[in-house]
Protein backbone atom coordinates (compact mmCIF):
# COMPACT_ATOMS: atom_id res chain seq x y z
CA UNK A 1 0.00 0.00 0.00
CA UNK A 2 1.46 3.31 -0.86
CA UNK A 3 1.85 5.78 2.45
CA UNK A 4 -1.01 8.22 2.83
CA UNK A 5 -0.08 11.94 2.89
CA UNK A 6 -1.43 14.75 4.71
CA UNK A 7 -2.06 17.93 2.93
CA UNK A 8 -3.07 21.21 4.67
CA UNK A 9 -4.65 24.36 2.06
CA UNK A 10 -3.81 27.75 2.53
CA UNK A 11 -6.68 29.80 0.53
CA UNK A 12 -5.20 32.99 0.49
CA UNK A 13 -7.30 35.98 -0.35
CA UNK A 14 -5.56 39.68 -0.26
CA UNK A 15 -2.31 38.29 1.53
CA UNK A 16 -4.11 36.47 3.86
CA UNK A 17 -5.69 32.56 4.76
CA UNK A 18 -9.45 32.76 4.41
CA UNK A 19 -11.80 29.82 5.20
CA UNK A 20 -15.82 29.72 4.11
CA UNK A 21 -18.33 27.03 4.01
CA UNK A 22 -19.68 25.76 -0.19
CA UNK A 23 -16.72 28.36 -1.10
CA UNK A 24 -18.88 31.07 0.21
CA UNK A 25 -18.59 33.61 3.25
CA UNK A 26 -14.90 33.88 3.70
CA UNK A 27 -13.57 34.51 7.03
CA UNK A 28 -9.75 35.46 7.73
CA UNK A 29 -7.49 32.87 9.63
CA UNK A 30 -4.41 34.10 10.06
CA UNK A 31 -0.74 34.88 7.75
CA UNK A 32 -0.10 32.25 5.09
CA UNK A 33 3.65 32.97 6.14
CA UNK A 34 2.89 32.03 10.02
CA UNK A 35 0.77 28.84 8.75
CA UNK A 36 3.14 27.99 6.70
CA UNK A 37 6.28 27.42 8.96
CA UNK A 38 3.92 25.43 11.57
CA UNK A 39 2.70 23.05 9.34
CA UNK A 40 6.28 22.08 7.91
CA UNK A 41 7.13 21.80 12.19
CA UNK A 42 3.93 20.08 12.57
CA UNK A 43 4.71 16.77 10.26
CA UNK A 44 2.08 18.03 7.01
CA UNK A 45 3.25 15.80 4.10
CA UNK A 46 2.68 18.84 1.19
CA UNK A 47 1.77 22.35 1.43
CA UNK A 48 -1.46 23.65 -1.03
CA UNK A 49 -1.45 27.79 -1.94
CA UNK A 50 -4.06 29.04 -3.75
CA UNK A 51 -4.72 32.45 -4.66
CA UNK A 52 -8.45 31.59 -4.75
CA UNK A 53 -9.53 34.98 -6.07
CA UNK A 54 -7.22 35.43 -8.98
CA UNK A 55 -9.29 33.88 -11.10
CA UNK A 56 -12.22 35.46 -10.80
CA UNK A 57 -10.28 39.31 -10.33
CA UNK A 58 -8.14 38.53 -13.93
CA UNK A 59 -5.48 39.11 -12.32
CA UNK A 60 -1.85 37.14 -12.00
CA UNK A 61 -1.24 35.70 -8.65
CA UNK A 62 0.48 37.67 -5.92
CA UNK A 63 4.14 36.42 -6.28
CA UNK A 64 5.59 38.25 -3.61
CA UNK A 65 3.68 36.43 -0.52
CA UNK A 66 4.02 33.58 -2.10
CA UNK A 67 8.10 33.35 -2.33
CA UNK A 68 8.44 34.84 1.60
CA UNK A 69 5.72 31.58 2.09
CA UNK A 70 7.98 29.43 -0.23
CA UNK A 71 11.16 30.14 1.73
CA UNK A 72 10.18 29.22 5.14
CA UNK A 73 8.40 25.72 3.41
CA UNK A 74 10.64 22.60 3.67
CA UNK A 75 8.31 19.74 2.33
CA UNK A 76 6.55 20.37 -1.58
CA UNK A 77 4.39 23.04 -2.02
CA UNK A 78 1.48 23.30 -5.19
CA UNK A 79 0.73 26.67 -5.84
CA UNK A 80 -2.47 27.64 -7.93
CA UNK A 81 -4.70 30.86 -8.53
CA UNK A 82 -4.80 32.23 -11.93
CA UNK A 83 -3.05 30.25 -13.89
CA UNK A 84 -3.59 30.90 -17.27
CA UNK A 85 -0.34 30.81 -19.33
CA UNK A 86 2.84 28.70 -19.67
CA UNK A 87 4.95 31.98 -18.05
CA UNK A 88 2.45 31.58 -15.13
CA UNK A 89 3.63 28.29 -14.67
CA UNK A 90 7.31 29.64 -14.73
CA UNK A 91 6.54 32.65 -12.45
CA UNK A 92 5.16 30.20 -9.99
CA UNK A 93 7.77 28.29 -10.04
CA UNK A 94 10.53 30.39 -9.83
CA UNK A 95 8.64 31.55 -6.78
CA UNK A 96 9.87 28.11 -5.38
CA UNK A 97 6.58 26.01 -6.17
CA UNK A 98 7.22 22.59 -6.74
CA UNK A 99 3.95 21.83 -8.36
CA UNK A 100 1.26 23.99 -9.90
CA UNK A 101 -2.15 23.93 -9.70
CA UNK A 102 -4.32 24.38 -13.16
CA UNK A 103 -8.24 25.36 -12.95
CA UNK A 104 -10.02 28.03 -14.86
CA UNK A 105 -7.38 28.29 -17.11
CA UNK A 106 -7.33 24.70 -17.84
CA UNK A 107 -10.95 25.01 -18.60
CA UNK A 108 -10.59 28.06 -21.39
CA UNK A 109 -7.47 26.63 -22.27
CA UNK A 110 -6.96 22.50 -22.03
CA UNK A 111 -4.03 22.42 -24.37
CA UNK A 112 -2.29 24.27 -21.63
CA UNK A 113 -1.85 21.07 -19.60
CA UNK A 114 -0.02 19.34 -22.37
CA UNK A 115 2.15 22.19 -22.67
CA UNK A 116 3.26 22.37 -19.64
CA UNK A 117 3.34 18.69 -19.08
CA UNK A 118 6.05 18.65 -21.82
CA UNK A 119 7.89 21.81 -20.51
CA UNK A 120 8.12 20.71 -17.27
CA UNK A 121 6.90 17.11 -16.77
CA UNK A 122 3.55 15.57 -15.79
CA UNK A 123 4.35 15.41 -12.27
CA UNK A 124 4.56 19.56 -11.78
CA UNK A 125 1.10 19.94 -12.97
CA UNK A 126 -1.80 19.37 -10.68
CA UNK A 127 -5.21 19.57 -11.90
CA UNK A 128 -7.24 21.10 -9.18
CA UNK A 129 -11.71 20.32 -10.23
CA UNK A 130 -14.23 22.09 -8.00
CA UNK A 131 -17.17 19.69 -8.54
CA UNK A 132 -20.86 20.28 -7.57
CA UNK A 133 -23.50 17.68 -7.80
CA UNK A 134 -26.14 19.37 -10.31
CA UNK A 135 -29.39 17.56 -10.67
CA UNK A 136 -27.85 14.57 -10.57
CA UNK A 137 -24.16 14.95 -12.56
CA UNK A 138 -21.11 15.77 -11.21
CA UNK A 139 -20.95 19.40 -12.97
CA UNK A 140 -16.83 20.98 -13.37
CA UNK A 141 -17.14 24.63 -12.07
CA UNK A 142 -14.39 27.59 -12.76
CA UNK A 143 -13.62 30.84 -11.19
CA UNK A 144 -13.45 29.31 -7.48
CA UNK A 145 -16.61 27.57 -7.75
CA UNK A 146 -18.93 30.45 -9.24
CA UNK A 147 -19.41 29.34 -12.70
CA UNK A 148 -20.97 26.17 -13.84
CA UNK A 149 -19.48 25.28 -17.04
CA UNK A 150 -21.63 22.62 -18.24
CA UNK A 151 -19.09 20.13 -18.73
CA UNK A 152 -19.51 16.44 -16.74
CA UNK A 153 -16.48 15.89 -14.27
CA UNK A 154 -15.72 12.81 -14.15
CA UNK A 155 -15.20 12.75 -18.46
CA UNK A 156 -13.08 16.54 -17.49
CA UNK A 157 -10.57 14.98 -15.61
CA UNK A 158 -10.05 11.86 -17.89
CA UNK A 159 -8.99 14.06 -20.43
CA UNK A 160 -6.94 16.25 -18.74
CA UNK A 161 -4.79 13.47 -17.13
CA UNK A 162 -4.75 12.10 -21.18
CA UNK A 163 -3.54 15.76 -21.52
CA UNK A 164 -0.87 15.21 -18.83
CA UNK A 165 -1.49 16.10 -15.79
CA UNK A 166 -0.26 14.42 -12.97
CA UNK A 167 -1.95 14.48 -9.92
CA UNK A 168 -5.70 15.28 -9.22
CA UNK A 169 -7.24 17.76 -6.17
CA UNK A 170 -10.98 16.74 -6.23
CA UNK A 171 -12.31 19.73 -4.60
CA UNK A 172 -16.44 18.72 -3.64
CA UNK A 173 -17.84 22.26 -3.07
CA UNK A 174 -20.98 20.23 -1.95
CA UNK A 175 -19.03 19.40 0.76
CA UNK A 176 -16.44 21.83 1.58
CA UNK A 177 -15.90 23.52 5.27
CA UNK A 178 -19.26 21.83 6.08
CA UNK A 179 -17.03 19.28 8.11
CA UNK A 180 -19.49 16.02 7.62
CA UNK A 181 -17.07 13.82 5.94
CA UNK A 182 -15.17 13.67 2.38
CA UNK A 183 -17.10 13.09 -0.64
CA UNK A 184 -16.58 9.29 -1.10
CA UNK A 185 -18.89 8.96 -4.11
CA UNK A 186 -17.69 11.52 -6.06
CA UNK A 187 -14.03 10.00 -5.36
CA UNK A 188 -14.40 6.96 -5.72
CA UNK A 189 -15.98 7.97 -9.31
CA UNK A 190 -12.86 9.93 -9.87
CA UNK A 191 -10.43 6.73 -8.34
CA UNK A 192 -12.54 4.23 -11.04
CA UNK A 193 -11.79 7.21 -13.96
CA UNK A 194 -7.66 7.85 -13.68
CA UNK A 195 -4.76 6.08 -12.66
CA UNK A 196 -2.91 9.10 -11.75
CA UNK A 197 -2.85 10.40 -7.90
CA UNK A 198 -5.94 11.31 -6.50
CA UNK A 199 -6.22 14.14 -3.54
CA UNK A 200 -9.57 14.29 -1.57
CA UNK A 201 -10.63 18.04 -0.80
CA UNK A 202 -13.67 19.06 0.88
CA UNK A 203 -15.32 17.51 4.20
CA UNK A 204 -13.34 16.58 6.88
CA UNK A 205 -14.13 17.70 10.00
CA UNK A 206 -12.69 14.94 12.39
CA UNK A 207 -9.99 12.18 12.50
CA UNK A 208 -12.42 9.41 12.06
CA UNK A 209 -13.11 11.06 8.45
CA UNK A 210 -9.74 10.98 7.27
CA UNK A 211 -9.88 6.71 8.33
CA UNK A 212 -13.31 6.65 6.79
CA UNK A 213 -11.82 8.02 3.50
CA UNK A 214 -8.61 6.06 3.04
CA UNK A 215 -10.27 2.67 4.46
CA UNK A 216 -13.16 2.90 1.88
CA UNK A 217 -11.31 4.32 -0.74
CA UNK A 218 -7.80 2.87 -0.36
CA UNK A 219 -6.91 4.36 -4.43
CA UNK A 220 -7.27 7.69 -2.37
CA UNK A 221 -3.95 8.90 -1.97
CA UNK A 222 -3.76 11.91 -0.08
CA UNK A 223 -6.16 13.74 2.02
CA UNK A 224 -6.37 17.82 1.93
CA UNK A 225 -8.16 20.23 4.64
CA UNK A 226 -7.97 23.40 5.42
CA UNK A 227 -10.12 24.73 8.72
CA UNK A 228 -9.68 21.69 11.05
CA UNK A 229 -6.18 22.46 10.73
CA UNK A 230 -6.14 26.20 11.02
CA UNK A 231 -8.20 26.07 14.21
CA UNK A 232 -6.52 23.52 15.64
CA UNK A 233 -9.77 21.28 15.76
CA UNK A 234 -6.93 18.40 13.70
CA UNK A 235 -3.43 18.28 14.87
CA UNK A 236 -1.59 16.56 12.30
CA UNK A 237 0.91 14.57 14.79
CA UNK A 238 -2.77 13.44 16.36
CA UNK A 239 -3.98 12.39 12.90
CA UNK A 240 -1.11 10.34 12.16
CA UNK A 241 -1.22 8.30 14.95
CA UNK A 242 -4.62 7.77 15.31
CA UNK A 243 -3.98 6.48 11.04
CA UNK A 244 -1.50 4.30 12.17
CA UNK A 245 -3.06 2.76 14.89
CA UNK A 246 -5.79 1.61 12.24
CA UNK A 247 -3.57 -0.18 9.82
CA UNK A 248 -3.10 3.12 7.86
CA UNK A 249 0.56 3.89 6.37
CA UNK A 250 1.66 7.61 6.69
CA UNK A 251 5.01 8.72 6.49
Amino acid sequence: MITKRIIPCLDVKNGRVVKGVNFEGLHDVSSPIELAEYYTKSGADELVFYDITASAEGRGLFTDILRETASRVFIPLTVGGGINTLDDFDRVLKCGADKVSVNSGAIRDPDLIRQAALRYGSQCVVLSADVKRVDGQFRVFGRGGRDDTGMEAIAWIKKCVDLGAGEIVVNSIDTDGVKGGFDLEMLDAVCHAVSVPVIASGGAGKVEDFTQLFQTLPGVDAGLAASVFHFGQIAIPDLKAELRKNGILVR
